[in-house]
């Protein structure tokens, strides 16, 4: 069995993430203004005939009147076999940002674009349509959690570096919503916590000013879901854990800008403008993967349980995560899936996770009972998933690929629903696991390099869990065909330094459930 470990070679697209100093016209043509494309390009979700396209103009003075932006597609890098363009306004009123969806491509095809405003040129990027039909073949990679003041950002420049990658999928926490310098020389900018729309824009912008994180968007089309950091820690759809309405005014304000920004900002398709938090959507790649993205934030979760102890709470059926029409919408996908494989971009920790009960002289003891995980996961609202494995076992679907980020770890499991009852799962074959959950480190938030001895006790009462990695910072790359899905942890640490290092750490594969006796078994080969 062959692992893919191979480091792969940045493209040579020379000025990348260069941006020039050029004059635009407004869309009146009566002012010329200087302008810059300082935040590089980006393109994401993905379909088969289009792609959405993303930049943003700098002015370096404030003008009424939109600003007029040409795009272009081309099949080559050079830009000679143009094959879409045209032209669109940005103006203040949208930051500036300019999104594109590009229509009437090939499937499965690369393609080059670029962005110019008057003498202006952006950066060129590059980008990819899905395939239809007869796939062979899926390689992408992930990663979230990336908080600027934490460190720099090796993970993106990994990422970055890949040339056969069909996409990036970026799992939340993008940026964090907090003020503060940190340890790294990065401080936030601003520095103080996000909750107005311009404070939202601000860290947007400061981020997208990382050359690396600047590059793995040139290189790669993103599929992209906030978690909570993007809008304020712990948020549900009418709240969150750090939002303070007397200090920080109405929650629904500070929900739709967070909200207007990220779909400002981020290459995402927007699917309902009148409703910004249903981010939902589904895309195939070809016969071979169902790429499924949930979102469990904003749009219809209900408010935490308070304690590990409230099981009332936690297993009443009325509760969600996801909220009632966006699970009917799910049932709906998982009915109509033909693909082979269905891969899930998600929020938090889908496994069940219990903790030994901890702290006695500032370390860990194995108690004869355990509690547990946290109730923002999904432990937090078993009944949403166990509906889910009802219809999984339901319509026979196996082949489920969880993929996942939030927890600043590295975690493989198998996924049941019932980890701790020998009747419906075995620890040691595999029986009664439905699929398997791949959670990726973070890109720079936690970690520390002592917490790796606590990874087998974090094991010893979850027997579901096959691989926990509490100290390193990376992705995961997934590389999916018709007879296995394989997941490869790469570290890039240390992340406080610029210098880059990069390293495979451990590979784990689930064969194609039909071949292992009607469950997804996963297995360690590097």
């Amino acid at each position: 069995m062959t692992c893919i470990m191979t480091r792969r070679t940045l493209l040579g697209q020379a000025g990348l993430i260069a941006a020039s100093l050029g004059l635009s016209r407004s869309s009146d043509g009566q002012e010329s203004v200087p302008v810059e494309f300082n935040h590089g390009v980006a393109s994401g979700d993905p379909l088969a005939d289009r792609v959405i396209l993303w930049t943003r103009l700098s002015p370096q003075r404030l003008t009424a009147a939109p600003l007029a932006v040409d795009w272009l597609v081309a099949t080559d890098i050079q830009l000679r076999a143009v094959v879409a363009g045209g032209r669109v306004l940005t103006d203040a009123g949208r930051d500036y940002t300019v999104k594109v969806d590009a229509t009437g491509l090939n499937p499965g095809s690369i393609y080059y674009y670029r962005f110019l405003a008057g003498t202006a040129v952006s950066p060129l990027g590059r980008t990819k349509t899905l395939p239809v039909g007869a796939a062979g073949h899926m390689r992408l990679a992930f990663t979230s959690c990336s908080k600027y003041t934490a460190g720099y950002f090796h993970a993106y420049r990994g990422m970055a570096q890949r040339d056969d990658l069909d996409m990036v999928l970026h799992l939340g926490d993008y940026f964090y919503e907090d003020g503060g310098a940190g340890t790294v020389g990065r401080p936030h900018d601003p520095d103080h916590t996000l909750v107005t729309l311009a404070d939202y824009r601000t860290r947007y912008a400061q981020h997208r000013s990382d050359p690396d994180l600047q590059t793995c968007h040139a290189n790669h089309p993103w599929l992209s879901i906030w978690d909570d950091h993007e809008t304020a820690n712990d948020c549900w759809q009418d709240g969150a854990e750090d939002h303070d309405p007397a200090q920080d005014g109405p929650w629904a304000a500070r929900k739709a800008a967070a909200l207007q920004a990220y779909h400002e900002w981020m290459p995402i398709r927007t699917v309902d403008p009148g409703n910004l938090a249903r981010a939902f959507r589904a895309s195939r790649f070809g016969d071979l993967v169902d790429v499924i993205v949930w979102e469990t934030r904003l749009f219809g979760r209900d408010q935490q349980a308070r304690s590990l102890f409230d099981s009332r709470t936690i297993n009443d059926p009325m509760r969600t995560m996801m909220g009632f029409e966006q699970e009917a919408w799910l049932l709906e996908q998982l009915a109509g899936s033909r693909a082979r494989w269905r891969l899930y971009a998600n929020q938090t920790m889908f496994a069940q996770l219990h903790v030994l009960n901890t702290m006695a002289n500032n370390d860990l003891v194995h108690l004869p009972f355990d509690l547990p995980g946290n109730p923002d996961q999904w432990d937090g609202y078993a009944a949403n998933r166990q509906r889910l494995f009802d219809w999984w076992r339901a319509l026979g679907l196996r082949n489920n690929i969880i993929i996942t980020g939030d927890i600043h770890a590295s975690w493989v499991s198998e996924l049941s629903p019932a980890p701790g009852d020998p009747t419906q799962y075995n620890p040691l074959s595999g029986r009664g696991s439905y699929g398997v959950e791949f959670v990726t480190p973070a890109a720079t938030s936690g970690g520390e390099p002592g917490l790796d001895r606590f990874a087998d006790i974090a094991r010893l009462p979850n027997t579901h869990v096959k691989y926990v990695d509490l100290a390193h910072h990376g992705y995961v790359l997934l590389d999916i065909t018709p007879e296995r899905c394989q997941g490869e942890y790469w570290y890039v640490d240390p992340i406080v330094t610029p210098a880059f290092h990069e390293h495979p750490a451990a590979a784990w594969e689930s064969r194609d459930a039909a071949s292992t006796g009607g469950w997804n078994v996963v297995r360690r080969i590097v």
